[in-house]
């Protein structure tokens, strides 16, 4: 009887949590890190004194975290070195209900800032949506556009991050290149999906640039759009809930039907 209503307990637990997950009014905003340094070493990452990045190298980057609106210090440090060195940053960072943040640790270590931008989480269905960012501490100013065509992106210069660009959805040759027309990265095959908003980050050195696409937001189909973080939205689970409790419900009651089952044989 024991282990019948220690396995009734952790069902209704289950059910318990994930309700409140779905009906919890979200206060928060939606906040993720970008390593963009390039000779900074790993670093941990802290806000109001709690670690949320841990030996992020260089080009790292993290999922959404949900961070409480409101006034937050930030705190970076060399990995590992917290209580025995000085963080190598330490900011206030404020965030808004609803809103979503990029804050990124750029320029070279001597220098290192952190760089907040807002995301976007919007686009309109069946086009993609892309922005571009400067963050290469070296590289000259740049555009960015199709190879031999016109530029998309004009004038992107150290630590600028431009506006969003909506497009028609498809592979894009593209190329960053010096404001004379020559060419200093070839981005060919670029594919940007429909439903689907891109944050494109040039990082490293003038002699060894990269790009970093990363995914700011993705609408699902059926109206079921996602946060940035993979998850549903919460009219998505409101529409889950109920299979999920009859799951639940279903399970319970197998578990009573067995019970007695065995005791009447």
């Amino acid at each position: 009887m024991k282990k019948f209503w220690s396995m009734m307990l952790t069902a209704v637990l289950v059910f318990g949590v994930m309700g409140g997950t779905v009906f919890a009014d979200n206060h928060d905003a939606m906040v993720r890190v970008l390593h963009a340094s390039p000779d900074a070493p790993a670093v941990d990452v802290y806000v109001d004194g709690n670690a949320v990045v841990e030996g992020a190298e260089f080009k790292a980057s993290t999922d959404y975290m949900n961070l409480p609106a409101g006034d937050h210090e930030v705190e970076i440090y060399a990995s590992g070195t917290k209580g025995d060195q000085d963080p190598v940053i330490s900011q206030t960072l404020t965030v808004e209900e609803g809103m979503a943040y990029t804050v990124a640790a750029v320029n070279m270590l001597e220098n290192l800032e952190l760089k907040v931008v807002q995301d976007s989480m919007d686009v309109t269905e069946g086009k993609t949506k892309v922005r571009v960012g400067h963050l290469s501490p070296d590289a000259p100013t740049v555009d960015v556009g199709m190879i031999g065509g016109d530029a998309i992106f004009s004038g992107a210069e150290f630590p600028m991050v431009t506006d969003y660009m909506e497009l028609d959805a498809g592979t894009y040759d593209l190329e960053v290149r010096t404001k004379d027309g020559t060419q200093v990265l070839d981005l060919s095959g670029t594919t940007l999906d429909k439903n689907t908003v891109y944050s494109a980050f040039a990082v490293g050195t003038a002699d060894n640039l990269d790009v970093l696409l990363l995914k700011d937001s993705t609408m699902m189909p059926d109206s079921m759009p996602q946060t940035g973080m993979g998850g549903a939205s919460n009219d998505a689970m409101n529409i889950m809930l109920p299979f999920v409790a009859a799951a639940a419900l279903a399970g319970i009651g197998g578990i009573v039907f067995f019970r007695r089952r065995a005791l009447n044989q």
